[in-house]
């Protein structure tokens, strides 16, 4: 994941990308911590999903632009529209399930 922390670096990744995943989390933060290599290595099975990250401890205007007010949180943008939105308690595998249907349909 590409460490973004501009709005205008996001924007640019969801509106050039048919799907775009950001990533928000914390240094500081234990579960971030756990939950960022899980969500790197489902990222491997969907090649075509481009991905940021957002460390809000630097960006915290970006949190409070993007709606942000629990970490970790996982923003899924289809054709530029939030799709899936995860925060908090996040199940690696319902976030799969939901990311393999809207990439199956868009791609296979």
């Amino acid at each position: 994941m590409i460490m973004m922390n501009s709005s205008e670096s996001i924007e640019e990744l969801i509106s050039n990308n048919e799907v775009a995943l950001v990533y928000f989390g914390s240094v500081g933060c234990n579960v971030c911590n756990v939950m960022k290599p899980k969500v790197e290595e489902l990222l491997k099975a969907y090649p075509k999903i481009k991905s940021a990250q957002v460390d809000i401890e630097n960006s915290i205007e970006l949190s409070g632009f993007y709606n942000i007010f629990t970490i970790p949180a996982i923003l899924v943008y289809i054709e530029g529209k939030e799709i899936i939105r995860e925060a908090r308690h996040i199940s690696i595998q319902e976030l799969n399930s939901k990311i393999e249907r809207y990439y199956n349909m868009l791609f296979e």
